[in-house]
């Protein structure tokens, strides 16, 4: 059986995932990043990682091509706007996946692999112009324009975690001025829900413990009026039809939608649809995946099939 390999690289975790021609998802596995190992090392064990998995689905199966999604902007010899691994700057990814498996590979930033998803098979089908935001380690955004995502002239379009946060930070470059993505990602909010608590905690845990703790709650909060402030601008420049959420924060869902809607129904002169990303936490896997397919001329009406029990772990709490 021919197969394609889906890779995610991303700032807390790398997802694979091994698909027949079919669609039909046959392994998936998920590693943890360690990004303090640097960029060639988390590298390696994501390919280390996806042969073995290679191995395990199968004698039978001839991997055909690969599709790589990451954090940042990949170029053929390095990877750009992705502090989250040290090192990845440095990173050919197309360049090395292809010696290591010597099939067709294609590569794209995560936040396009996941609207690339969620347009052809999930939350914006059929949307036209819409946005897909993405809520994980870090922030960005994509825009797609009749189907298909918008790149930009540097490919960094959608790249919102870069925002000016204040006017008196106008004049400053990338490197000496506050960004967005510094307050407003699961990345910031577990450094500063670490700092308030004295001990190491995730974003996750900021979240379920803000109800009862007023400090953690009021962190939340202006997270939660931060993103809500420059989604409004997004959306007044795009008017877009729908604006769909994925990321690992949307597993506290249930806290950020309600003032997501609020602030678009009363800031933005048309507002748009807000919905829950049908592939909430593996959006850009699957948009790898898609790519895959593509370079190995296979067409997946209805994307790919995972296993249902993968299905019901992708449901937010």
């Amino acid at each position: 059986m021919d197969v394609v390999l889906g890779m995610d690289f991303g700032g807390t975790k790398i997802a694979l995932a091994i698909c027949g021609l079919d669609g039909r998802c046959l392994a998936q596995q998920v590693l943890v990043t360690n990004p303090d190992t640097g960029g060639d090392a988390v590298l390696e064990r994501g390919i280390s990682a996806s042969r073995a998995l290679l191995a395990l689905s199968g004698d039978h199966h001839d991997l055909v091509s690969v599709g790589v999604s990451t954090i940042g902007i990949p170029r053929e010899d390095r990877v750009e706007l992705a502090p989250a691994i040290p090192g990845w700057e440095h990173v050919g990814l197309a360049r090395t996946v292809t010696t290591a498996f010597g099939v067709p590979v294609r590569v794209v930033t995560d936040v396009k692999a996941a609207a690339t998803a969620e347009a052809r098979w999930g939350s914006l089908s059929g949307s036209d112009p819409a946005i897909y935001l993405n809520l994980g380690t870090g922030l960005a955004a994509a825009i797609l324009v009749g189907g298909r995502v918008l790149d930009g002239a540097h490919g960094a379009s959608g790249e919102i975690g870069y925002n000016v946060v204040a006017p008196s930070d106008l004049g400053f470059d990338i490197g000496s001025r506050p960004m967005l993505e510094h307050t407003v990602s699961g990345m910031a909010l577990a450094a500063h829900g670490s700092r308030a608590l004295g001990r190491t905690v995730t974003a996750e845990q900021v979240f379920e413990a803000a109800p009862s703790d007023p400090e953690l709650d009021a962190m939340v909060g202006t997270l939660i009026d931060e993103l809500s402030s420059h989604l409004v601008n997004l959306v007044i420049a795009v008017d877009p039809d729908r604006v769909a959420v994925g990321g690992g924060m949307v597993r506290s869902w249930g806290r950020i939608r309600g003032p997501l809607e609020h602030a678009l129904s009363r800031g933005v002169p048309f507002p748009p649809e807000l919905v829950l990303a049908n592939y909430p936490f593996d959006a850009p896997l699957v948009g790898a995946l898609a790519l895959a397919a593509e370079a190995a001329g296979a067409s997946w009406a209805g994307g790919p099939v995972f296993p249902q029990e993968k299905a019901e772990a992708r449901r937010p709490l």
